[in-house]
């Protein structure tokens, strides 16, 4: 099976990039289907040098599954009085946790329009977030060549270039 994008390993990504925030923690997930097999991957770089990575994989999953699974490794990667920026391509994750979770929270994790989709892995998030509150979550676009975010995509994939 063929994507539309390319699955470059972290060692082809290395090669490849060099551009974009040299600090911070950088996130992705993946999905093949919505559900489908996916992936995700997170990196903390200091100064251009990895600090940590993890990544993982689910058979049967979505790709906002697989986002918030990476934000979620993410935080478990900082103490609670780190101050340091996430970045995820996701605005969907950005808003949730910039705008929309506290809104939430405030009326019984309910919205108006309906049911809170992957409630769990956002409540776990959203309480981390209020114990690191030096945590900011930023956008970055996503396949814009951005090293380390490039880089997270790759963590992501890895278990999709073996099982497409």
């Amino acid at each position: 099976m063929k994507t539309s994008r390319s699955l470059f390993s972290v060692n082809e990504v290395l090669k490849l990039y060099s551009s974009g925030p040299v600090t911070g923690i950088f996130t992705d997930g993946s999905c093949v289907g919505n559900p489908g097999p996916g992936g995700w991957g997170t990196v903390f770089v200091q100064d251009d040098k990895i600090i940590d990575q993890k990544f993982g994989h689910a058979d049967d999953t979505t790709n906002n599954q697989m986002e918030l699974t990476a934000l979620l490794a993410a935080l478990e990667l900082t103490e609670e009085d780190s101050k340091i920026s996430i970045y995820t391509d996701s605005q969907l994750l950005v808003n949730i946790f910039n705008k929309w979770a506290s809104n939430w929270e405030a009326m019984g994790w309910k919205r108006k329009s309906g049911p809170i989709k992957n409630l769990e892995l956002i409540k776990k998030i959203y309480i981390l977030l209020q114990v690191r509150n030096g945590i900011t979550i930023l956008w970055i676009p996503a396949h814009s060549g951005y090293k380390w975010n490039e880089y997270a995509d790759s963590l992501s994939t890895a278990y999709l270039r073996d099982v497409l």
